[in-house]
């Protein structure tokens, strides 16, 4: 299997499974993923998502042989592009636990994802100018929006990698642990997230990625039909009731 799949309470693992060659993404393992998020954005009982690579590699990004081969535009699903994640709008969040190095396609999917632990081994870079070849995935566009314009030219044209240690400084990645302790970090991560009231982390994440493509008057009022929204929800009510109430609160909006 291109990728493996393992369920931890709320939140679902899914680890690239191709050691053999760097984790490459070829179109196997990007309708896998595809597929995988098509189950976990249906589930309610999945809150959260978990991404990582079996080996010392997190992702050496496309498979080069299927693309010298003519079939770059196959590793492509038709809604998610590349690993059928990096154009797709997840319902539920991501936490990339990158335990080594994430290249070209690799880093765009690190890029794609809401948090990122790496291991202190990890390197982040886009090569592909130096391949002949444009990052088209997604990495360019987001580290535009992320890092200052010298540190998006840096990293997209000259293709040199960067630290996990830089990439923490940069704020590309929120916690740098051993590599022993990536996954395990990033699980820690993933249930103080599921700990939260699913309909406020959805309002959250809506309200923090919209508002980086609109202009003032539009970030209000994308914020105040979210106040609405989760204010009016189940988990709005529970979440002042409990308070009053001195209890811890039970969730029931689905994820």
């Amino acid at each position: 299997m291109t990728i493996e799949r393992e369920r931890r309470g709320k939140v679902e693992i899914l680890r690239l499974n191709r050691p053999e060659a760097r984790n490459a993404i070829d179109p196997a393992t990007s309708a896998a993923i595809e597929a995988a998020l098509d189950e976990t954005d249906a589930d309610p009982s999945v809150w959260c998502l978990v991404i990582t690579g079996t080996g010392p590699v997190f992702c050496a990004g496309a498979d080069l042989r299927v693309v010298a081969g003519g079939g770059g535009l196959e590793i492509m699903t038709e809604r998610g592009g590349f690993a059928g994640l990096v154009e797709r709008p997840t319902k539920k969040p991501i936490i990339a636990a990158v335990n080594g190095p994430a290249l070209a396609g690799g880093f765009e999917i690190v890029l794609a994802c809401d948090f990122v632990v790496a291991a202190d081994t990890a390197r982040f870079g886009l090569p592909e100018v130096q391949r002949g070849l444009l990052a088209s995935a997604g990495g360019p566009l987001r580290l535009a929006q992320r890092v200052p314009l010298a540190v998006a030219l840096e990293l997209a044209v000259l293709g040199e990698p960067v630290s996990a240690e830089r990439a923490h400084a940069l704020g590309l990645v929120n916690r740098v642990v051993p590599a022993a302790a990536v996954l395990d970090e990033a699980l820690v991560l993933a249930e103080r997230l599921v700990a939260n009231s699913p309909a406020a982390v959805r309002g959250a994440r809506e309200l923090v990625r919209g508002a980086a493509d609109l202009d003032d008057a539009g970030a209000w009022e994308l914020n105040r039909r979210l106040m609405r929204e989760v204010g009016r929800s189940p988990d709005g009510i529970e979440g002042a009731t409990a308070f009053i109430e001195k209890r811890a609160p039970v969730w029931t909006d689905p994820a």
